[in-house]
């Protein structure tokens, strides 16, 4: 068994900082920006050019309604018919006309600035059709324009409908535009979401049965890569299955094979007179016998167990007593309670390993059980020699044992460490070593809630 190393994460760029992570909103975001840079563009267009030039011409037909006016007033010499033009413009025109007396206009300022466009395109047609002083007033009245003329007699003050300078379809195109991205919007949400819901099952169910939890009720849907990805990914699940189930019917056999003539040199060892070269012979039997049996552990694994809901206080309280039988020096603090989905027995088993490894070491194990955001951590300490940093990792790898742990009397065939990490990662957690507060070696063992 080789140490699992994850890399290191790449250096995030600037586009990943600021796209979203998850492929829901990665999705829409592809459809909402061409959207809305057809949005940005066509609004462009249209208020620059459709807008522009629609307000130009309802200003320039103002602006020649009003000069039409002027002219049948300067036909008019003696004011006999004014009231009837007054008249005539508001029926035809809907313009509303009076005569201040006596009222003048002061000049107008070459440089003169307009805030608005309907201001600048109004101003450019009357410069265009009067020969007259004028000026106008958008902004005093909310529903019309007013714009004064000077006569030789006073100011001709004219009242144009707002309306008639501005288009509808300046709103109608606003509001359709917006209600149609809206509309466009919620139906791509809708079918993105029904894509991208296989592929998060699929990534829940790859991550259950990493951590030993087996989906049963999983079948491949969605579009044609996702149920590929997804048969692809049942095929590898039964081949993995399957690679356990032979393993564990070969290694069944191996046991027995190698049972049987360790039995056998047992018998003759019993029949043999006592001396040193009967003991030396069977403490080698015994040592062969419990490294096989480490051996077969370490290969045979816990994979047929099913994952069940577990209380770890529980499990924990049981293994602490069993290891406490004899007197031994081991105490529990709880910190938190905590369930989870997991193989007990595996995980039961990985903590003997831990605690039987502080005991060998050490003369007092402390275990404690703590909740962190997300997992559960179990940390088995001693007050023991240790082990170097340089060498923590090592000791992991199936056999090694270090110097001051290879006398075959203090027991351990290198693999118990081994046996608890493979458990750990196998249930999508880890394992690691570290300094205790007591001066000798701290278990970390971590895992997903």
């Amino acid at each position: 068994m080789t140490d699992l190393v994850l890399p290191l994460p790449p250096r995030a760029t600037l586009s990943q900082r600021l796209l979203p992570r998850r492929l829901l909103p990665r999705s829409l975001l592809i459809i909402l920006t061409p959207l809305v840079l057809l949005q940005i563009v066509a609004t462009w267009f249209f208020f620059s050019q459709h807008y522009d030039v629609i307000t130009k011409r309802l200003a320039t037909g103002i602006a020649g309604g009003l000069a039409l006016v002027l002219e049948m007033m300067n036909r008019d010499t003696d004011g006999s018919q004014r009231p009837y033009i007054f008249a005539l413009a508001e029926r035809t025109l809907y313009f509303r006309n009076s005569v201040e007396k006596g009222a003048t206009l002061p000049p107008r300022p070459e440089d003169e600035e307009h805030e608005t466009l309907l201001d600048r395109h109004l101003t450019n047609a009357l410069d265009n059709r009067l020969q007259q002083n004028f000026a106008i007033d958008t902004v005093s009245y909310p529903r019309y324009v007013e714009i004064r003329t000077q006569l030789p007699e006073g100011v001709l003050r004219t009242l144009v409908r707002r309306e008639q300078l501005f288009s509808d379809t300046t709103y109608i195109f606003i509001i359709w535009m917006v209600g149609a991205s809206i509309v466009l919007f919620a139906v791509a949400f809708v079918f993105m979401r029904n894509q991208v819901r296989p592929i998060r099952r699929l990534a829940e169910v790859a991550d259950a049965f990493g951590k030993g939890r087996d989906v049963r009720d999983f079948k491949p849907e969605g579009a044609t890569e996702v149920r590929q990805a997804s048969a692809a990914f049942l095929l590898m699940r039964a081949r993995i299955q399957r690679q356990i189930e032979q393993r564990t019917t070969m290694l069944a056999g191996v046991s027995h094979d190698l049972r049987t003539p360790l039995t056998r040199m047992k018998l003759e060892l019993a029949l043999m007179p006592p001396g040193p070269a009967r003991d030396s012979l069977a403490a080698d039997v015994d040592e062969m016998e419990h490294m096989v049996d480490g051996y077969l552990a370490f290969a045979r694994g816990e994979g047929q167990e099913p994952a069940v809901l577990t209380d770890l206080a529980q499990l924990l309280t049981q293994a602490v007593e069993q290891a406490q039988r004899g007197g031994r020096p081991v105490r529990l603090e709880v910190r938190g309670a905590a369930t989870a989905t997991l193989r007990p027995a595996a995980i039961k088993r990985a903590l003997a390993n831990l605690i039987e490894n502080a005991l060998r070491h050490g003369k007092e194990v402390l275990v404690t059980l703590t909740r962190p955001e997300g997992r559960v951590e179990i940390t088995v300490d001693d007050d023991g020699p240790g082990v170097p940093e340089a060498q923590r990792e090592e000791v992991f790898r199936p056999f090694v044992r270090l110097e001051a742990a290879r006398d075959p009397n203090r027991g351990g065939a290198g693999l118990g460490l081994t046996i608890a990490r493979d458990i750990a990662r196998g249930h999508g957690g880890d394992l690691t070593l570290e300094s205790a507060p007591q001066g000798g070696l701290r278990a970390r063992l971590r895992l997903p809630l």
